[in-house]
């Protein structure tokens, strides 16, 4: 694998990682998440830097093996151009139900 790849694929690892870390010591739930500005702030900027990495690796591997790679490019951009309507539901939504995988995904890949 390409050095370059993999440098970027082990950023989106450390970012998922990083953000499902904030919950090792504290329970999911919505309401405090929500209610916690700092904590959302640290999702948003983890969030950002999964997705300026996708959207390189996807210039240099544009077949890469992992789901929604195009749209977590567009979250980051949502996230940083509609900065004023992004809402609490939409990051718990990807805390929740994406990272992980994206997580599983990208840990295989690194592998090799």
């Amino acid at each position: 694998m390409d050095e370059t790849l993999q440098k970027y694929l082990y950023d989106v690892l450390g970012a998922v990682t990083e953000t499902l870390s904030y919950f090792d010591e504290r329970p999911k739930h919505f309401n405090e998440f929500s209610s916690n500005l700092m904590l959302r702030r640290a999702v948003e900027r983890n969030i950002e830097i999964m997705g300026e990495a996708m959207n390189r690796i996807l210039k240099m591997c544009p077949d890469i093996k992992i789901t929604n790679a195009r749209k977590i490019v567009d979250t980051r951009n949502y996230i940083i151009h509609a900065y004023d309507s992004l809402s609490s539901d939409i990051l718990w939504s990807i805390i929740i139900n994406h990272l992980p995988l994206l997580k599983t995904e990208v840990e295989e890949l690194v592998k090799y």
